[in-house]
């Protein structure tokens, strides 16, 4: 009598720690919530945050290693779920920025006052789904990866209830998000009915010899409509009008938050989807963004340059133009994977920008939400004379524009910079290169005039500032809490840790991490 395969297969529990602990500590934070006196709620906010450490800490056992779960029997190399290099990097990077944006939130909820159940539930859920997308190797673990990590991101965006600012936020954000997300879904669809498959390996070696010429036109609309899904979430141009707004009218934390955890999630996907699921395809993705790295990243540093440094939340309008113009530069490695023989080294450097994006530009937020607590308006004017009333915070976000700008101390955001644009060479996207050094020029402009405000004299007179209406207000703090001076500590320490010692990044972009 033949044995019947068995269809239950064990499960790789280390593997999947980092998720699972994250979402474990999202469910424990819940139910605390329900039994804590209002007077206990800021415990929720320390378990949090030992939580998100605990589930960083669980990347270390995985080092060195790449384990797999959720494989198909008999075949032991098609699994929907593998720790390699490159989903440990960026599940380091998602967990390290959802710490820091804890750090930065510990106080806002106090100051606004956000319901802290709720508020901690939605970020380590967000983290959780954020965590699980690197490691997804199907199309519907990394959808639903997205979505998890999405989702809550929208209820975060609108926790201030009663402001006008934050609910008008999350609508823009949750009906974008979601037109995107349909349009992705048809996308997987497509591809599904043309392959017979959800796995990236079997889609890729699928799209190779499709049989019938109608399943290949179905296939390459298929491929189409999931990049789009993924551009709307790198903030890639023309998929970025939801950007500047949905951070003003978010909690500072939260802008922070999507700036660097929001963007890891949708390049990782998206270099999935390239490299692994649609390495055939090449010819085609690799033109289609290196015209959205052209586009995105001048969209990004001409809005930016435009910011009126007077209006309401011109400091965050800055850095979110900016952070659509830095986009465009994270592309440019994956545009670049689809010149080259070797797709998998040219995604480092896109890896390698990101981690030192992430450390820098949540300080930048860090610096933005302790000058929130005297100035609730948040304009760059408001940054006058910064450094004559708090010198370190004022070098420290001096420090941060510098490496966003790619000028010296910032030495790291140089390197990063410089790896990029080899890349493009190397791929003989030289015009690529041309459009990339332009706008590192144009950033220069609006990052020293920002850096230069720190500096000067006195506030300007309030009659000065442009007659903008500012939002509802938290109460004005002059003191700098403890966990937001921890996190602008921890982001200035590590972006001058890694200016010195600059390999210790760089490394990942010689490296074949996929």
């Amino acid at each position: 009598m033949s044995s019947v395969p068995s269809l239950v297969q064990s499960v790789d529990w280390l593997a999947l720690a980092p998720p699972t602990l994250t979402a474990a500590v999202a469910l424990v934070v819940l139910v605390a919530d329900l039994f804590l006196p209002a007077a206990r709620k800021p415990l929720l906010g320390l378990v949090a945050t030992a939580g998100l450490v605990l589930a960083a800490l669980s990347l270390l056992p995985l080092l060195g290693g790449d384990r797999r779960t959720f494989c198909l029997s008999g075949h032991p190399d098609v699994c929907s779920y593998v720790a390699d290099p490159f989903a440990l990097v960026i599940q380091f990077l998602v967990l390290a920025g959802a710490l820091l944006t804890a750090l930065l939130s510990l106080d806002t909820i106090k100051d606004w006052d956000l319901p802290a159940g709720e508020y901690w539930f939605l970020l380590l859920s967000s983290a959780a789904g954020a965590a699980l997308l690197p490691a997804s190797r199907d199309l519907a673990t990394l959808v639903i990866a997205l979505e998890v990590a999405s989702l809550p991101a929208f209820a975060l965006v609108g926790l201030r209830r009663g402001d006008r600012l934050s609910s008008e936020a999350a609508l823009k954000f949750f009906l974008s998000s979601v037109a995107a997300t349909a349009v992705m879904l048809l996308g997987v669809s497509f591809l599904y009915a043309a392959t017979g498959s959800l796995h990236l390996s079997q889609v890729a070696h699928a799209l190779t010899a499709l049989p019938d010429p109608r399943l290949a036109t179905l296939a390459s609309a298929g491929v189409a409509l999931t990049l789009v899904g993924f551009a709307f979430k790198t903030a890639a141009a023309p998929f970025h009008f939801w950007v500047p707004d949905t951070y003003v009218g978010a909690p500072l934390p939260i802008a922070g938050y999507l700036s660097v955890v929001g963007k890891a999630v949708g390049f990782s996907g998206l270099i999935l989807v390239t490299v692994q699921g649609f390495p055939s395809y090449a010819g085609v993705w690799g033109p289609a963004l290196a015209v959205l790295a052209a586009l995105t990243m001048t969209v990004g540093n001409v809005g930016a340059l435009r910011q009126d440094p007077r209006r309401a939340h011109s400091a965050v309008r800055l850095l979110a133009w900016s952070s659509v113009g830095q986009a465009g530069y994270l592309l440019v490695p994956i545009a670049a994977a689809g010149y080259l023989h070797d797709p998998g080294r040219a995604i480092g450097s896109t890896v390698a920008y990101a981690l030192m994006y992430a450390a820098v530009n949540l300080g930048a937020f860090a610096v933005a939400a302790v000058v929130a607590r005297t100035s609730p308006a948040n304009r760059i004017t408001d940054y006058r004379g910064l450094y004559h009333r708090r010198p370190l915070v004022a070098l420290a976000l001096g420090f941060f524009l510098l490496c966003l700008a790619g000028l010296p101390p910032g030495i790291i955001g140089l390197f990063a910079k410089v790896t990029v644009f080899s890349t493009a060479v190397d791929a003989g996207l030289a015009w690529l290169a041309v459009v990339m050094a332009v706008n590192v020029v144009i950033a220069l402009y609006y990052y020293l005039q920002w850096t230069t405000v720190l500096f000067r004299g006195a506030e300007e007179p309030a009659a000065a500032q442009a007659p903008e209406a500012a939002p509802a207000q938290a109460p004005h703090r002059t003191d700098i809490p403890a966990p937001l001076a921890t996190a602008i500590a921890l982001a200035a320490v590590l972006g001058i840790a890694l200016s010195g010692a600059p390999q210790l990044v760089l490394r990942f972009a010689s490296a074949a991490l996929l």
